[in-house]
């Protein structure tokens, strides 16, 4: 008789159930045909005749939260946000909403991989296009999805990225990262997915670019050598030598080491060319993107550019994302990379130790100096490379020989170029801001003053 009663009182709950069901998918339907939904959900997202599970609305409301940010809504935003904070089904429901933000985050970032960002770049863009904290989340992300990947099979200009972001897994677990991340940057729940989707949107809305580099998991064949041109000890002794150019205070003493670090990298440079062509080596222009930064990333990525063409290389600076991009052969990169930085450092030093005056009004010109004075300090610069090559081409070709090495150069040159085109077959030229007489004229004077004595050197294929 229980069983009989207990089962009567299942068949009864089980039609109340579906009768409660049906009232629900009928009122649902006059909503829709409305135009409306509840109170309780105002995106109507849990009016489904067939109901979706706990991921499956996260992911919903996610993919809604991210157009909201696309359109500029920010009202259909704050209720996305509201729904991913309050977790659909309750406590459960938030574990599952920041699993599959964390998921969503890095399912993003493998994407933008495959279209051709690398680390540095990703958090370069958050925090140029957000705030800091856009930043630390996007290396967390990073980190996160580096666990698929076995260090054996990710590249070693990716591991230096890695290593200079701190990426590393700092939380236990992936179901509570969102809210440990909320913690730690002082952000309410609603506040750190809001963080969240302004990544995810930046994120999905990044245009793909060209690619650089090997993405992590490709195979590295093992005992596989790295080529003449990319090799670690020369390189080690160039950066030593222009560290010590760039902290002594004796301008002959900087002269020396940078003499000595430009004789290094043009003896590598020029076999290597010499030895492609003879050996028939298939050696290929390639592409490396380089960040600058503001404050004064105009002038300098003028500066770069200016070097990148010294050493045979061309360049395209893209401000909206703060990074140029070089072509060129790797030794020739490598070597604009170099002395770019060096000589970043002294125009640094020297804009800083150059006082400007006043306006006539009393009004602080220091930003408008120190904007003048670096493009002023890159120009010069640009020109005394300009002539430090053309004594360069003398002397090699009597050196080495017009027949030998001439046609090396030309076919290199035209490689370059070809590559550059094929990324670039359209480029806006801007001219440089100058609106500081004073700021230029001491720029001027502080590139006649840079160390480039054996510049000739590094101009040289």
């Amino acid at each position: 008789m229980a069983s009989g009663r207990a089962g009567e009182r299942m068949g009864k709950n089980s039609r109340e159930r579906h009768k409660v069901k049906r009232k629900a998918a009928a009122a649902s339907q006059r909503r829709r045909a409305a135009g409306t939904h509840s109170p309780e959900d105002p995106l109507g997202l849990f009016e489904a005749p067939n109901i979706p599970s706990q991921r499956q609305l996260a992911e919903q409301i996610i993919d809604q939260a991210v157009r909201a940010q696309h359109r500029a809504d920010l009202a259909e935003l704050d209720q996305c946000c509201a729904l991913l904070a309050a977790g659909p089904g309750g406590a459960t429901g938030i574990q599952v909403v920041n699993r599959t933000l964390l998921t969503r985050l890095l399912r993003e970032v493998e994407h933008a991989w495959r279209d051709g960002w690398q680390p540095a770049e990703l958090v370069r863009v958050a925090r140029r296009e957000y705030a800091t904290r856009h930043g630390r989340l996007l290396v967390d992300a990073i980190a996160a999805q580096m666990r698929s990947y076995s260090s054996a099979t990710v590249d070693q200009r990716w591991q230096s990225q890695l290593a200079a972001l701190d990426a590393q897994v700092w939380w236990e677990h992936d179901d509570h990262y969102v809210s440990v991340w909320g913690d730690r940057q002082g952000l309410d729940r609603a506040g750190a997915i809001a963080t969240v989707i302004e990544v995810l949107h930046r994120l999905a809305t990044l245009p793909p670019i060209e690619k650089v580099g090997p993405m992590p998991g490709a195979a590295v064949p093992a005992g596989a050598t790295p080529p003449a041109d990319l090799d670690q000890r020369m390189l080690h002794r160039v950066r030593a030598l222009l560290a010590k150019a760039e902290s002594t205070e004796f301008p002959e003493e900087a002269d020396a080491f940078t003499a000595k670090a430009q004789e290094l990298m043009a003896r590598h440079r020029i076999d290597h060319a010499l030895l492609a062509a003879t050996t028939g080596e298939r050696d290929q222009p390639r592409t490396r993107r380089v960040g600058v930064d503001n404050p004064y990333e105009a002038p300098k990525s003028l500066l770069l550019q200016v070097v990148a063409e010294a050493n045979s290389c061309r360049a395209v600076w893209t401000k909206r994302f703060g990074f140029t991009t070089i072509v060129g052969f790797p030794a020739d990169l490598d070597s604009t990379e170099l002395l770019f930085t060096s000589l970043l450092v002294q125009a640094t030093r020297a804009m800083t130790q150059a006082k400007p005056s006043a306006d006539r009004y009393g009004r602080n010109t220091t930003r408008s100096f120190r904007q003048s004075f670096l493009t002023a300090y890159a120009s010069r610069i640009g020109e005394r490379l300009d002539t430090a090559t053309e004594e360069v081409d003398r002397e090699m070709t009597a050196s080495v020989g017009a027949a030998q090495l001439l046609p090396v150069l030309a076919a290199r040159d035209d490689a370059v170029r070809d590559a550059f085109e094929k990324q670039f077959p359209e480029l806006t030229h801007q001219a440089a801001a100058i609106n500081n007489r004073e700021g230029w004229a001491s720029g001027r004077a502080a590139a006649d003053r840079a160390s480039l004595h054996g510049r000739q050197a590094v101009a040289q294929e």
